[in-house]
């Protein structure tokens, strides 16, 4: 008699543990999935900011017209507001990395108001630099 009740505590134990195990590793799956999401979606929409305020930028010092300057003008307007969420959400999931996220947008932000063709390259190479540090990171942590 004892040894059924064993067996059954025993199973009922193992299958407790199982499923707890289970659930632990899917938690930490899901939370990996997340985090990569936001760290795609942050380098995305840097990507995208880059290029519309390299455009903004290259226009403005070439002297271009005022129509292809305003319309350079609100695509960065959108490209930079398209940062916000990614980033926010990559700053709570991941704490870890928070500051060189933030790091890469401003270095990608420092792109606007460049004094020269050269000054405005260098800028782009340094935003590059920040955001593959950030994907760098990123790969360490998770």
């Amino acid at each position: 008699m004892w040894a059924s009740v064993i067996a059954v505590v025993g199973t009922l134990l193992g299958s407790v543990s199982t499923y707890l195990l289970q659930q632990r590793g899917a938690d930490r799956a899901a939370l990996r999935r997340d985090r990569l999401t936001a760290v795609t979606a942050l380098t995305v929409a840097l990507a995208d900011h880059r290029r519309a305020m390299w455009v903004r930028e290259d226009l403005r010092l070439s002297g271009a017209d005022t129509a292809a300057c305003e319309a350079a003008r609100a695509e960065s307007h959108a490209t930079r507001s398209a940062i916000t969420a990614p980033l926010a959400t990559l700053s709570i999931l991941a704490p870890a990395l928070a500051a060189v996220a933030q790091d890469a947008a401003t270095a990608t932000y420092r792109l606007r108001g460049a004094e020269s063709p050269q000054a405005l390259n260098a800028a782009r190479a340094a935003a590059i630099t920040a955001s593959e540090r950030l994907t760098r990171e990123a790969s360490k942590t998770f």
